[in-house]
């Protein structure tokens, strides 16, 4: 209306204004504020992380150094057209599920499990993946065409090692966990390990919504040729994930934040996770001829 009267009888502008009861500067004021900064930082965030929402944003760019209230951010957010179109949530039957603790510590529990994809030639591969339960830390991702029980048991002895031995490991009823091979190690390594049960996936939550994040950030964003390129920018990621990336459930902090914040790392530090290939499969053959047969 006020611009409607501007147009036509720009003389009667301020009589306009008192009977509307508005200030007649306001008509004319023109904001100082920029937001080309923020504007910048956000299109970085989208092109570097397109699966993450406006909380992990507002904590990367605040754990960053950036000093900004999160509701100016949120508006240019909305302005931007970067808000994540949410997925309608189906009301499920109720089921019986068993709590997941709470770890105390780094390195009391470890949560480990399997994830399978293809090349763009069609070929599959797996990645082994194991987090830590206190603070989601990924401690390792291996990845190759085929991970059996003997290679699985040499990442895990590799990785205690490092960081030092667990109490116990969560894991599915997958064929690498349930071999004989598997359940002997953790008997003399003095390890529980303890078994989810069949169909009940929520019980291992910790590495499902591990998998979910990967999953997005990761297999169903590229597509390789090879496993060397899986392995590169799977490297890179990991890296982001435990150093930089926020998680909500440890306060907006990385993993490696959360614990350099709570406690210092148990065990070595020099040791690698990276076993060259058929080394596990080796290292098995090799005892069992070194072993004398009972008659």
């Amino acid at each position: 209306m006020i611009e409607q009267l501007r147009r036509e009888r720009p003389k009667d502008i301020g009589k306009a204004c008192r009977l509307l009861k508005l200030s007649r500067s306001s008509l004319v004021y023109q904001s100082i504020r920029s937001d080309v900064v923020i504007t910048q930082e956000l299109e970085k965030f989208a092109k570097d992380h397109p699966v993450e929402g406006f909380w992990k944003c507002y904590h990367r760019l605040r754990d960053g150094g950036t000093v900004v209230n999160h509701k100016r951010l949120h508006r240019v957010y909305k302005q931007m057209g970067l808000p994540l179109r949410r997925k309608v949530k189906k009301r499920l039957p109720a089921r019986v599920k068993e709590p997941l603790g709470v770890q105390g510590s780094f390195t009391r529990t470890w949560s480990i499990d399997f994830m399978s994809d293809a090349l763009s030639n069609g070929t599959k591969f797996r990645s082994f993946n194991i987090i830590d339960d206190y603070n989601r830390e990924v401690l390792f991702l291996e990845i190759d065409y085929s991970l059996k029980s003997s290679r699985v048991i040499w990442v895990l002895k590799h990785l205690i090692n490092r960081y030092g031995k667990p109490e116990k490991i969560r894991i599915d009823n997958g064929p690498e966990f349930v071999a004989k091979l598997a359940q002997a190690w953790s008997s003399a390594a003095e390890i529980e390990l303890k078994y989810i049960e069949p169909g009940k996936p929520t019980q291992n939550a910790y590495i499902e919504r591990f998998n979910k994040t990967y999953m997005q950030g990761i297999l169903d964003a590229y597509l390789f040729d090879n496993l060397d390129e899986v392995r590169e920018i799977t490297a890179e990621w990991v890296t982001d994930y435990n150093v930089v990336r926020p998680h909500d459930a440890l306060g907006g902090l990385s993993p490696k934040m959360y614990r350099e914040n709570d406690q210092p790392l148990l065990g070595l530090r020099s040791a690698t996770a990276t076993p060259p290939l058929n080394s596990a499969s080796k290292e098995v053959r090799t005892k069992q001829q070194s072993t004398p047969k009972a008659y």
